[in-house]
């Protein structure tokens, strides 16, 4: 994988006593050139950043060191806390929509070296802690879109995937979600946490709706991990 330093000054110190254990996918939806002009431009009325860019052909670029805070997560919630820029490293991921468009194969083959080398440097990110813009924001983002590969991921150690044959979950699917990392639907419209989590396990089908597919996904993922504490 090719590296290449580029730094962007929108940056801060992460809080005191801070431990980096979530990892953040995104997608850029703009061209390579003027993802990285953003991302590097101080001068707008609200800075963003991130710790990398990934390209097309798996270059990476790094534009904020993984000791600092970058400014790529907004207005978040998982697991129970808010405002992840603090405790998060996230990558920007070259793709104009990935609803409509694949990821090359390249471009996430690079992504899976990138995001060994993440965890390997901070184990506190449990593979529950890798996540997608849309998880951690849901009805405000939808990256890193429904032709993501999280399965592909997922067989290489980086994050989950449900484990298959489960029995559909029964009970409170809300309160399960919760368990599992999801905002509470205090915060956000029910229907649009269900269609995050479908994003992310389900994507042939955001729908909202809580099925016995859906429900068997979510059995899937708490079930190895004894329910998600």
């Amino acid at each position: 994988m090719k590296v290449v330093d580029l730094p962007s000054p929108n940056h801060a110190p992460r809080p005191d006593g801070t431990v980096v254990d979530i990892l953040v996918l995104h997608y850029t939806e703009l061209p390579l050139q003027e993802s990285l002009d953003i991302l590097r431009d101080a001068s707008r009325e609200h800075p963003v950043s991130a710790h990398c860019v990934l390209d097309l052909d798996g270059t990476a670029y790094r534009l904020v060191p993984e000791d600092r805070t970058a400014w790529h997560a907004g207005k978040s919630w998982w697991r129970g806390r808010e405002a992840l820029n603090g405790t998060s490293i996230g990558i920007e991921i070259v793709n104009l929509h990935g609803d409509r468009h694949d990821y090359p194969a390249a471009q996430i083959e690079a992504l899976i070296d990138l995001c060994r080398g993440i965890l390997a440097r901070h184990p506190a990110i449990e593979p529950r802690n890798v996540v997608g813009h849309s998880d951690i924001a849901p009805q405000r983002k939808i990256d890193p879109g429904r032709r993501f590969p999280w399965k592909r991921l997922a067989e290489q150690g980086i994050g989950l995937w449900p484990k298959a044959g489960t029995r559909p979950l029964d009970g409170d699917f809300h309160k399960a979600l919760q368990r599992f990392g999801y905002a509470a639907p205090l915060a956000v419209p029910p229907r649009e946490i269900v269609k995050a989590f479908q994003r992310h396990y389900r994507p042939a089908q955001v729908d909202g709706m809580i099925d016995p597919e859906t429900r068997a996904q979510l059995a899937g993922l708490l079930d190895p991990m004894g329910g998600a504490a």
